[in-house]
């Protein structure tokens, strides 16, 4: 277990320039925004423009502030993402184009490399005590808006934004929320080695 505060995470720019982004975490430690497995960040959205796009990656976008954002990704009808609805998947390599609906978000991201990883986002409105079991070769815990006690094997506290990994093996977890709280729980898995199969066939051809 190891709990990352939000006051040391790194920002940087995004890969078009456009903007800057908050790293929450990265695997392998240290990896740029080309060769990364999985990568967890946040961003603010200032203006409707396009997406910067990422090589043989799947992303999972979640609204944490603002009025929202209409997402116009190639092949797809726009969806329109808010702080309300669910978070949304699409691959990070076809062109995606953002519109702001009513000023500047927030945003949640999550990416994972197919054919190293896969992922899932989920967003729960903690309000009494909550069980958390991993499950995934990592499971990390985000409270955005409140403050959260944790209990298991051992006890510590998250503050808003601060945000706890956990491997495998860790003992199933109890949320204690001061008050209502959203939070996120996003589990990376390793992919398996039939989809990498796949994946490869399907690019040689």
């Amino acid at each position: 277990m190891r709990i990352l505060r939000a006051a040391d995470y790194r920002v940087m720019p995004w890969k078009n320039g456009g903007g800057t982004t908050t790293e929450i975490a990265v695997s392998p430690d240290g990896a740029g925004l080309d060769d990364f497995d999985w990568r967890v960040s946040m961003a603010r959205v200032e203006d409707s423009g396009p997406f910067s796009g990422f090589a043989g990656v799947d992303r999972t976008l979640a609204v944490l502030e603002g009025e929202g954002i209409v997402l116009d990704i190639a092949g797809r009808r726009p969806a329109e993402v808010t702080a309300a609805s669910a978070p949304l998947s699409f691959p990070a390599d076809v062109p995606t184009t953002a519109a702001l609906i009513s000023g500047p978000i927030t945003d949640l991201n999550v990416m994972t490399r197919r054919g190293r990883a896969t992922h899932s986002v989920q967003r729960l409105i903690v309000s009494v005590p909550t069980d958390i079991r991993p499950t995934s070769a990592m499971t990390l815990i985000l409270p955005f808006d409140g403050e959260v006690g944790v209990t298991g094997a051992t006890s510590s506290r998250l503050g808003p934004r601060d945000t706890l990994l956990l491997g495998p093996q860790a003992a199933k977890l109890r949320l204690e929320p001061v008050r209502p709280t959203t939070v996120f729980v996003i589990r990376i898995a390793r992919a398996s080695r039939t989809a990498s199969t796949t994946i490869n066939a399907c690019c040689q051809t």
